[in-house]
């Protein structure tokens, strides 16, 4: 198996643009497709929103500024996209997969769509092996991350979550963190691939991040199975934070992937309480691949 296939929602922020440069390392490993889409906002969406009492022209009013917003941004996504493209030496913009699949290395191509972002990067992702989404902006809180939420839990497929610079090598030395979960064994299926083109291996465990289910004796004679060997490293929690334990035992092999389940723990407990999936997405300068 490979990735041949890879959904880019793409914004104009500096995020974005590191995650544009992620992708297309991804894609240079895996020769694959990747397909940037840019979500704008669509203005009928802002009319239930105005509230009573607002006459019918300044809600065409607010419409219409929405939609020159929109129309800019959407303009600046495809600037950045262009101008990555035309730097980007070996890459191809291939439109349709038949062009795509006569192209000798990996393709690029870009849309711009009206609606909904969360829903439609959601819906478009179960079509795509993996999406690669930016990492959260440093002043963000990633419970407000609508797009990179949604295609953790409404595309069946794994998510990429870009550092917030891009890597310099992506699934040399990869790790997998393992805690028993079932969402720990959809990560660990999804990165099979990585793990066999990896020149070094790591299982990371604790425990107090393992939940109920198989113990990473188990994990090891899984991967067996597949050809592939590993090493299982337990990790110490840092200040009784797991997720730091778990970043810090990544950073210590110089991981240029780390591959984990998501929120074992329900989404809102981890939100309101904090948790190892929040600590990751808020502070992992890797690429962080999740399932969930």
């Amino acid at each position: 198996m490979a990735y041949r296939r890879l959904l880019l929602p793409l914004t104009g922020t500096a995020a974005g643009e590191a995650a544009l440069a992620t992708a297309l390392m991804v894609a240079r490993v895996w020769n694959a497709h990747v397909h940037c889409l840019h979500v704008r906002v669509d203005a009928r969406d802002v009319a239930p929103l105005a509230g009573e009492g607002l006459s019918g022209a300044m809600i065409e009013e607010m419409m219409a500024a929405t939609e020159r917003e929109s129309g800019d941004r959407a303009s600046r996504v495809r600037s950045l996209f262009e101008r990555f493209a035309a730097t980007s030496g070996d890459v191809a913009i291939a439109n349709s997969a038949e062009t795509a699949l006569k192209s000798s290395g990996p393709t690029l191509s870009f849309e711009s769509i009206a609606g909904r972002e969360e829903d439609i990067v959601a819906q478009q992702s179960r079509l795509y092996d993996m999406a690669v989404v930016p990492h959260p902006e440093a002043d963000e809180d990633v419970s407000s991350s609508d797009a990179l939420h949604a295609v953790l839990f409404d595309s069946g497929r794994p998510v990429l979550i870009a550092p917030r610079e891009a890597p310099t090598s992506i699934g040399n030395r990869v790790c997998c963190a393992w805690n028993g979960s079932a969402e720990s064994a959809t990560a660990l299926a999804a990165a099979l691939p990585w793990l066999h083109q990896a020149q070094a291996r790591r299982v990371l465990y604790a425990d107090e991040y393992q939940r109920r289910g198989p113990k990473v004796e188990g994990v090891l004679a899984y991967l067996h199975w597949h050809e592939i060997e590993a090493e299982a490293v337990q990790f110490k929690p840092l200040t009784k934070d797991v997720g730091a334990g778990l970043l810090g035992a990544a950073r210590d092999f110089n991981a240029d992937l780390l591959c984990m389940g998501a929120y074992s723990h329900s989404r809102l407990r981890q939100l309101i309480l904090g948790g190892v999936t929040r600590h990751v997405l808020e502070n992992a300068d890797m690429p962080v691949l999740m399932c969930r």
